[in-house]
């Protein structure tokens, strides 16, 4: 259908827009103390690789609590969050850890993107999260407590899920050591930006912690799948490089479609 030359107008301008807020928050997160992607070969060096195949042990507030799997999630004991259409074919692999400055990168540049074309049918998004930088930043709640955030909202729908998501990397903390995500009431305050997230049963799960023995398989599955960093990506089992190597960047959408196009099956 034809477009006036009006409604032409105000696209461009509202993709201006998107554009500059996007480019802000690079910006922002520019300026940190970058580890994410590069840490765990940091640490190996530092302490030897067994600090990220030995099992962690099991968190403090997840301990003496029932097991409890989110809705819409699937794999064994739900410790995959799919997005996009069940019978697609194609599949993209997302691996995250909430307080990555690499993943904010990467979501708050190919985030849209990302659900634009699984909405499509171009490919199903499965997510994994990874909490090992609680640990990695000498202690801290934020990975985790950021992931249980994450299960109660996908327990709502999996588009409220998607649409947290952006919402916590689009406020991430300036600093890695900011363990910012490991308050709840900064978890619920950003829930206020994702409308009707807010229902009783989400703020009971982040309050009361529901889904904290999930967050510890979703987090160990990062061990026992001897993953070696986050972010980390792959469209049918082909890792695709999505870090720009300026900073915490990522690569542009456009390059972004070519990596997908390339390794449709």
């Amino acid at each position: 259908m034809a477009t006036s030359k009006k409604d032409q107008r105000r696209e461009a301008r509202e993709r201006m827009r998107e554009e500059r807020e996007a480019q802000a928050r690079r910006e922002k997160l520019r300026g940190r103390v970058l580890i994410g992607g590069a840490l765990v070969a940091v640490l190996a060096l530092a302490v030897g690789i067994g600090l990220y195949v030995s099992k962690p042990g099991v968190d403090q507030e997840a301990a003496g609590k029932p097991f409890v799997q989110p809705a819409n999630t699937t794999g064994k004991d739900g410790i995959v969050i799919p997005y996009g259409k069940a019978d697609a074919k194609n599949v993209l692999s997302v691996w995250l850890d909430p307080r990555c400055p690499y993943c904010a990168g990467v979501e708050i540049g190919l985030g849209k993107t990302i659900k634009e074309q699984a909405d499509a049918g171009t490919y199903r998004v499965e997510y994994h999260f990874a909490t090992f930088l609680d640990k990695a930043l000498g202690g801290g709640k934020g990975s985790k407590r950021a992931v249980n955030a994450l299960g109660a909202a996908v327990n709502e729908s999996p588009e409220k899920f998607m649409e947290y998501l952006q919402v916590l990397y689009k406020n991430h903390p300036e600093q890695e050591s900011d363990d910012k995500f490991g308050s709840t009431a900064t978890l619920l305050d950003l829930a206020n930006q994702v409308p009707g997230l807010r229902t009783p049963a989400f703020n009971q799960a982040v309050k009361e912690l529901t889904y904290m023995p999930w967050v510890e398989k979703v987090g160990q599955a990062f061990y026992d799948q001897n993953m070696q960093g986050t972010p980390d990506v792959s469209i049918n089992g082909t890792k695709l490089t999505v870090n720009s190597g300026k900073g915490i960047d990522s690569i542009t959408p456009d390059e972004f479609k070519k990596l997908i196009t390339d390794n449709l099956k």
